[in-house]
C-alpha cells in the first residue's frame, strides 16, 4: 500500500502524541470498515496486521533503555498490549468481526487520551481546572520543536515512537 493510500485526517503536525493518536484512531477505524463487510476476510486481515504492527512499535518503543516513561507506566502499556495481541490472534484465527469492539475500545481510547495535552504544571491553576484526569501518553510531548531524544537518530524529534517508522 502507498504510504498517503486509505488515510484520512492525517495530522499536519510532527508531534508524537498527535501521530500515536492518529494511527490508533486509523487502525480503528480500519477495523470497523472490515467489520462492515464480513462476506470478505480480507480488509479483517488486513486491518488486524495493521493494529498488530502498531502496537508491535508500542511494545518495542516501551522496551527500550532510553524510554523517558516511568517504568509503572511501561509496564501497564506493555501489559495493556499483550491483551491486544491476544485479541488480535484469536480475531485473526476466526475472522469474527463480531468480536472486534475490544480492540476498537481501546484503541479509541488510547487515541482520546492521547490527543489531549498535559497540563502546564507553571499555568495559572484556574487554566486546568476539569483536567487532573488526563489520561497518560504513550511518549512524553517533545521538549521542543526538532528537540532530539537521547539515543535517537539525528533528526529524530523528540517524544517520538522511538526508533520505529510505521507506514499505515
Amino acid at each position: 500500500m502507498k504510504p498517503s493510500a486509505g488515510y484520512t485526517n492525517r495530522p499536519a503536525s510532527d508531534n508524537p502524541r498527535d501521530i500515536e493518536a492518529w494511527g490508533l484512531t486509523e487502525a480503528a477505524r480500519r477495523l470497523m470498515l472490515a467489520a462492515q463487510t464480513p462476506e470478505n476476510p480480507e480488509p479483517l486481515r488486513q486491518a488486524l496486521s495493521l493494529n498488530q504492527r502498531l502496537w508491535t512499535i508500542f511494545q518495542s518503543s516501551m522496551a527500550e533503555p532510553d524510554c523517558p516513561l516511568p517504568k509503572d507506566l511501561r509496564e501497564k502499556i506493555l501489559v495493556l498490549s499483550l491483551i491486544v495481541d491476544r485479541q488480535t490472534f484469536e480475531r485473526l484465527g476466526d475472522l469474527d468481526v463480531t468480536k472486534l469492539h475490544s480492540l476498537i475500545d481501546i484503541n479509541r481510547n488510547i487515541a482520546a487520551g492521547l490527543s489531549q495535552r498535559p497540563v502546564d504544571a507553571t499555568a495559572p491553576a484556574a487554566a486546568h481546572a476539569g483536567t487532573a484526569s488526563r489520561a497518560p501518553m504513550m511518549t512524553p510531548p517533545a521538549a521542543g520543536p526538532g528537540a532530539q531524544r537521547p539515543g535517537m537518530a539525528p533528526g529524530v524529534a523528540a517524544g517520538g515512537v522511538g526508533k520505529f517508522n510505521i507506514s499505515i
